[in-house]
Order: structure tokens, then C-alpha cells, then sequence
């Protein structure tokens, strides 16, 4: 038994550094619903200006982005295309249905990839019987998939048969600076191809609290009218904006630590005689099958001193992130190569 766990289940448990802290204490505030939020507006701007937006949107967390990009681009009645892995449809509370009243349709591909000669098979026809096809919607990196990235030239692709099809796109960047940094990319990569984007800030880039919704100055009045009805207009929001800013200023770069953890894990967990299979981690989770009930598994990893989360199917996450150093990953290592874990499933 190890006497301090070591937190795998996800890139969101991060606390904020003493550094950020620091920045949110000295942060300029205001009333961000009444009229605004200095700090809160100087990140919605910087956010912008960097992905090749005309506007940003500060809002309570990656699924309200997500569920009110939804509600922008579709009317009620409509269908939302995404891999049948995405987050909006897995782990979104049925928002599609219950906030934007719209059907889905799950495409498949390789490792949470969609591929672009999928969309034309997948839209309906202009008939009054079929839902209206009205938006694209792509994930990068692929959570459920194993933190697999988009490049951004399959982006491209995809963006340009969406709208020669007539669809309207959103990208859900959750872990997107993930992918930029394992693909080599840079956000002008992305200028032009989404008429939405959200970003999460508090995964891999290590704030408390907080996510950005990005469009044109339509987009995003329409999508401020909504984040009020939602509950998300938030008062002195600079607090939280203010971790925003720090870390797209200081905790880019260091995600590759967090990739390069990530593999060294998938190494060890590869050469245990109770893991039967391994997703190669291109970013900072690590999916693993074992030869033993997963949920046997995960309650003795922890018992262990080693946190992991079930994700169904199976399958088994690991996440390395902000709060993850050197020395816990060899902790972590020598914990996983001392287990003996029994077949428990029931034959």
C-alpha cells in the first residue's frame, strides 16, 4: 500500500498552481452579467485572436460550450452528426435531445476518426419525412477513443465536404492544445475551418474552472442569450478568467511532459501478464484491457494507491496531467509491476 494516491482517473482533478493562484488574486473584476468582467473580456479576446474567431464566450464548463453551439446551429427537429464516440452524445446528459430537441446520427471510423467520404452517405434527403442534416460536430482530441487527434489537413477535409453539403461545423476542443502539441500544429492551422469552437481550460491545461466558446459576433450573441437562460452568466467571472489567461501563457508547451508520461505507462502496462491489450496513447490517456473483471481491477489499483476510472466496454483510463510529475509515474511503475491480479470474471 503506498500512503498518497496517485490520481489517474482524469485531467480534470488538476489544482491550480501557486502561480495561477497568484493571477487570480491580483485579477481586475467586474460584473461580467450586468456590463463586464475586465479580466473575463481580455481572455474571450485573447482566445479569439488566436484561433481566428471574431468573438469568445467565458462559460462554466466544456459541455455548456458544447450544448449551446448545438442550440446556435440547429433549430429543434433537426439531426446532429458525430462519431458515435463523441462526448456530446456520450457524456452530455442527452443534451442533444433535451436542450437543442435534435436526433443524432453516430457515424463510425477508425479509432474515433470520421472519415470525410462518410458524410455524404449520412445526410438525409430534402424530404419533409427525414430530420434536416444541420451540423457536423468534431472532437479533438477523441476522449472515448483514447485521446486520438484530428490532424488538422483531415480537418480540412472534413470541413470543406460539411459545408459543400451544407452543414454548419463545431469542434469540440476539449483537449485540443493536446492535439496541437502531438501533431506538431499551431492554432492558424484552424483559422476558417469551424463556424464554432469550444476549449476547455481546466483538463490539460490545469485551471479550476472554466471553458471558451468561440464564433462570429452573431454566433456568439446569440449564444450569450442562451448561456443566460442556461444559468451560466457568472458575476466577478475575472477570478476564473484570470487561470485562463495564465495557462494559455504558461501551460502549452509542458503537455508534452504529459504525453511523454502517458507512453511510459502504456510501456509498462503492456508488459503485465493481466493486460490483454493497450491502446497506443498519442496524448495523456491510456485505454488497457484486462484479463480480469475491470471493475475488480480498478478497486485494486486503487486499494494500491493507483486511481483509474472504468469508461465501459472493458476498457480501463489512465490520464497524465499538470498534477502527474516523474517521480509519481515511477511510482507508479513499480506498483503495477508488483500486482497480481486473479481472473475474477465468471465463467
Amino acid at each position: 500500500m503506498t500512503t498518497e494516491s496517485i490520481d489517474l482517473r482524469s485531467d480534470t482533478v488538476t489544482l491550480p498552481t501557486a502561480e495561477m493562484k497568484k493571477a487570480m488574486l491580483e485579477a481586475p473584476l467586474g460584473d461580467d452579467v450586468i456590463d463586464k468582467d475586465p479580466t473575463t473580456a481580455r481572455l474571450e479576446q485573447m482566445a479569439a485572436e488566436i484561433w481566428g474567431f471574431d468573438a469568445a464566450l467565458f462559460c462554466p464548463s466544456g459541455t455548456m460550450c458544447n450544448q449551446i453551439a448545438i442550440m446556435v446551429h440547429t433549430q429543434p427537429g433537426d439531426e446532429v452528426l458525430c462519431h458515435r464516440l463523441s462526448h456530446i452524445y456520450w457524456y452530455e446528459g442527452g443534451g442533444i435531445a433535451a436542450n437543442a430537441h435534435c436526433s443524432v446520427r453516430l457515424l463510425d471510423g477508425v479509432r474515433g476518426m470520421i472519415a470525410p467520404g462518410s458524410l455524404s452517405q449520412n445526410i438525409n434527403a430534402a424530404d419533409d419525412h427525414h430530420a434536416r442534416s444541420s451540423l457536423l460536430s468534431l472532437e479533438n482530441t477523441v476522449n472515448k477513443a483514447g485521446g486520438t487527434c484530428y490532424a488538422v489537413s483531415h480537418i480540412r477535409k472534413l470541413s470543406d465536404e460539411a459545408r459543400r453539403l451544407g452543414l454548419k461545423v463545431h469542434i469540440d476542443g476539449a483537449r485540443i492544445y493536446n492535439a496541437l502539441v502531438a501533431k506538431g500544429e499551431k492554432p492558424s492551422d484552424y483559422h476558417g475551418l469551424a463556424d464554432s469552437m469550444s476549449i476547455c481550460l481546466s483538463k490539460g491545461l490545469g485551471c479550476p474552472v472554466g471553458s471558451l466558446l468561440m464564433g462570429d459576433r452573431e454566433f456568439i450573441a446569440k449564444a450569450r442569450r442562451i448561456r443566460k437562460r442556461l444559468g451560466g452568466g457568472m458575476r466577478q467571472s475575472g477570478l476564473l478568467a484570470a487561470a485562463g489567461i495564465y495557462a494559455l501563457t504558461h501551460h502549452i508547451e509542458r503537455l508534452a511532459d504529459d504525453h511523454r508520461r502517458a507512453t511510459d505507462l502504456a510501456t509498462t502496462l503492456k508488459k503485465l501478464d493481466w493486460v490483454t491489450e493497450v491502446i497506443d496513447p498519442e496524448t495523456n490517456i491510456i485505454f488497457f484491457r484486462t484479463s480480469a473483471d475491470p471493475i475488480h481491477v480498478q478497486k485494486t489499483l486503487e486499494k494500491n494507491g493507483i486511481r483509474c476510472i472504468y469508461m465501459g466496454q472493458g476498457w480501463l483510463r489512465m490520464v497524465t496531467h499538470l498534477n502527474i510529475d516523474d517521480h509519481q509515474i515511477r511510482q507508479c511503475v513499480e506498483i503495477l509491476k508488483g500486482l497480481k491480479i486473479e481472473n475474477t470474471f465468471i465463467q
